[in-house]
């Protein structure tokens, strides 16, 4: 069992549970709260998405060594989606979740014999309001964990979702798929759904335009450090991907956004309120607030859910000049 220990810290302070499919962005948000000296990576809890799950254990691992956190607490997670069958994003992230440019095996050194559910559990239980819970992948760990505490997310301080796709968008206008919400609709509903102190929304709406680009990677290239050569390697396998969406060798921040809006919540420049609800058109399935482009509801019956914090716009500029500093390990 976890036992609690009275310190003295500063208020401002983020004592943060990180569940990940440990992709690239996944590996570069890591690596950046590590850096952050206003957040604490308390416990990583593994799932499949990006990756199977097993090579998200090893990309925590491997992330962990490069930040000097190798005894963080992690844990084997979900292997995939509550129903259905888990679409791993091999395209995207190569089929290691890293770009494919390692062969060394690796594995966490402080693996928990819980479940990721089981310890979101237990991390909840044993210091309830004191964690904030940063989920950057499919949701099946938290929907798996309300089955055994439905009270879950009210037993941490904040819930920050990597995910969603923010209210319905404009006529004519297509949105980047999500596929954290794509793999497993069923733990989305859950979680939308369950009571919670403060559950905020960043989804594709905000992320997919909040673009690292080619002179970013080459300043990671140039600081010399541990850091932000390994920063600029994954991005650059990222970017062998993300060419053929724009042209341009750049890529999206999307985990990697979630985490600083955790840590610095003073970049998002504009919100909503209002519940989530899952949604599929036989294709995409998405958590999107129930609000068109034009602020009216949608057109069918919908399904009740208590307010979530909906992200709309975010101050982009001074999110990837500290994105980028702390990724090369300045």
């Amino acid at each position: 069992m976890l036992t609690s220990v009275d310190v003295t810290e500063p208020a401002d302070i983020r004592h943060i549970v990180l569940d990940t499919d440990t992709g690239i962005d996944d590996a570069l948000a890591l690596l950046y709260l590590a850096g952050r000296p206003d957040a604490e990576l308390c416990a990583i809890t593994s799932v499949y998405g990006n990756t199977p799950v097993e090579s998200a254990l090893t990309n925590i691992a491997r992330v962990l060594k490069v930040a000097g956190l190798d005894d963080t607490l992690v844990a084997r997670g979900a292997a995939g989606p509550i129903e259905g069958e888990a679409a791993i994003a091999h395209l995207v992230h190569g089929r290691d979740g890293l770009g494919d440019l390692w062969s060394d095996p690796i594995a966490p050194k402080n693996l928990s014999p819980l479940s990721s559910a089981e310890l979101l559990v237990e991390l909840g239980r044993s210091r309830p309001g004191y964690y904030d819970l940063l989920p950057v992948g499919p949701l099946t760990n938290i929907g798996l964990a309300l089955e055994i505490e439905p009270e879950l997310l009210t037993l941490y301080r904040s819930v920050v979702i990597m995910g969603g796709s923010g209210p319905f968008p404009p006529l004519g206008v297509t949105q980047m798929v999500d596929a954290n919400i794509q793999n497993d609709a069923e733990a989305a509903r859950r979680v939308f759904a369950a009571p919670r102190n403060e559950l905020v929304m960043v989804g594709v709406n905000v992320t997919a335009g909040t673009i690292v680009d080619e002179q970013a990677v080459e300043s990671l290239q140039r600081a010399g450090t541990a850091w932000g050569a390994f920063s600029a390697q994954v991005l650059h396998a990222y970017m062998d991907f993300y060419q053929h969406a724009w042209g341009r060798r750049v890529s999206s921040a999307h985990d990697g956004l979630a985490a600083a809006l955790l840590v610095q919540p003073d970049w998002i420049t504009k919100s909503a309120r209002g519940p989530v609800n899952i949604t599929s058109d036989g294709y995409s399935t998405r958590a999107h607030l129930l609000q068109t482009a034009e602020g009216l509801p949608p057109s069918w019956p919908t399904e009740p859910a208590p307010d979530t914090l909906v992200v709309l716009d975010v101050d982009r500029t001074a999110f990837l000049a500290d994105f980028i500093r702390v990724l090369s390990g300045r």
